[in-house]
């Protein structure tokens, strides 16, 4: 039989991964490669901690293939000279992969296929990201869903395909002995999280995933919003770089949908399979719509004149605005890698709509920082709070940041654990704690404005004069 390379990108895992599956089907011999391809690793939003835990990533994962008694072939440049030139080397008759959704990922990925088809090599690629692609979750007259409801209603009708089966035997997942491996990169070119939220890897993912659907999961509804409490999977990293599978997640949750003991708990469960859907609702919006990144949705809101004040968003980045649950939010984000989803949305909405700055920043800072960032799910998480996306919050819904901290942080947990210059102020005062007397801040040792700053705007004159942003846009428009 042939032997055949298998180009791994973001699916870093042995269980239930079709370009795998099918490889090892269908070749004696199949060759891990992982190209580092030197357009992303020069872009900036490439340069910070989630490039550092890919390249621990890919360490882990040879020592996984090298237990099974392979290796992983690392190459560097572009992806489709590096692919060519291994198919020789290696003697292989072709490459297999997973399917990209990007638009940079579309792009390489079509240059990848015309120059191994000019050589004579084959080439498949296999849906693996989603559980169902764009084309799959159609209206009757075959447009997509720019509405999550009804797209969550169509893909629910939709049958899941099963997870597939862990190979039984790896003992062919191997290169030639004189097939050259570059070295991967210094970590130290990498600015990497401090402190990590997650470990890499796919036993990790798997571990995670049993520890969330054995109890987590059946309060998922009830705790998803509170940031201080162990309510949520996050597995966000692991299918960002595909050490778990969307199917895998899914199955796991249609089984503990059967093990609920009450429709409250099935309900709970529900609610995490409809993060599972907004993740591909994402997902379709950006393969049809490549532009979100770089514009908005709706193009009236690229006529927004923002502020876009330098100083003000430095002290957003730092965690230094005042508002104790949007700097618990940042600090978090710096320090591990990943943020609340609660806290993602009262810090974005604070940089737009209290900072008025564009949110195209935010975005390139969260993708520089969230282990978890993909294009998709960024993206149109940010044009969401925005109001510029599809189906997005209403422009005019502005998030309070101290009500958002008083419902969902009641008791300062989540801001004293983040912000310990106000560990010792009291209830009262958390989520203001601006209002505090000198006598009382020197009670609990924190000077406002001098250990702790004080608010950088106020609210309720930034509510106005975004109001005025958004509805001068539309009128230009």
């Amino acid at each position: 039989m042939q032997r055949l390379i298998w180009w791994l990108r973001r699916d870093f895992r042995l269980t239930d991964n079709t370009a795998l599956t099918a490889a090892l089907t269908d070749a004696a011999s199949v060759i891990p490669v992982f190209i580092l391809d030197d357009t992303l690793l020069k872009l900036p939003r490439t340069q910070g901690y989630r490039t550092a835990w890919l390249m621990d990533a890919l360490r882990r994962f040879d020592a996984d293939l090298r237990a099974s008694g392979g290796c992983l072939i690392i190459r560097r440049g572009d992806p489709a000279e590096q692919l060519v030139t291994l198919c020789a080397e290696a003697d292989a008759a072709g490459v297999y992969f997973n399917r990209d959704y990007s638009g940079y990922a579309t792009k390489r990925d079509q240059a990848v296929r015309g120059a191994l088809t000019r050589q004579g090599y084959l080439v498949r690629d296999f849906k693996d990201l989603v559980i169902h692609e764009a084309a799959e979750v159609t209206t009757s007259t075959g447009k997509g869903y720019e509405v999550y409801t009804r797209y969550r209603n169509a893909w629910s009708m939709l049958p899941k395909p099963d997870p597939l089966p862990v190979p039984t035997d790896l003992s062919c997942l191997i290169a030639p002995a004189d097939l050259h491996s570059d070295p991967l990169p210094d970590p130290s070119q990498f600015d990497a999280a401090p402190q990590p939220i997650c470990a890499t890897g796919e036993a990790e993912a798997l571990r995670r995933l049993d520890y969330f659907i054995d109890g987590l999961a059946f309060r998922y509804r009830d705790q998803r919003d509170l940031p201080a409490v162990d309510g949520t999977s996050i597995l966000s990293p692991y299918l960002r770089w595909g050490m778990i599978s969307p199917r895998t997640c899914y199955t796991a949750s249609i089984e503990a949908m059967h093990a609920a003991q009450h429709q409250e708990q099935r309900e709970n469960v529900g609610t995490w399979i409809g993060e599972l859907v907004w993740r591909e609702f994402n997902y379709q919006i950006l393969a049809r719509h490549p532009h979100i990144v770089r514009r908005a949705f709706r193009p009236v809101y690229d006529n927004i004149q923002w502020r876009n004040d330098p100083q003000l968003f430095a002290l957003w980045q730092q965690g230094q605005t005042g508002f104790p649950i949007v700097d618990a939010a940042m600090r978090q984000l710096n320090a591990t890698g990943w943020m609340h989803n609660r806290a993602r949305m009262i810090a974005a909405s604070f940089l737009v709509k209290d900072l008025l700055i564009d949110w195209r920043w935010g975005e390139g800072y969260f993708m520089q920082r969230l282990l978890d960032g993909e294009v998709a799910n960024n993206a149109g998480n940010w044009q969401w709070v925005a109001g510029t996306g599809t189906d997005a919050s209403p422009y005019f819904r502005i998030f309070n940041p101290t009500t958002q901290s008083e419902k969902f942080d009641p008791t300062g947990a989540y801001i004293r654990h983040w912000v310990p210059e106000l560990r010792a102020v009291p209830d009262a005062h958390i989520h203001r704690p601006a209002g505090m007397l000198p006598m009382e801040q020197a009670q609990c040792g924190v000077q406002i404005g001098k250990d702790y700053p004080a608010p950088i705007v106020d609210h309720a004159e930034q509510r106005e004069h975004v109001m005025a942003l958004y509805g001068a846009a539309r009128q230009r428009g």
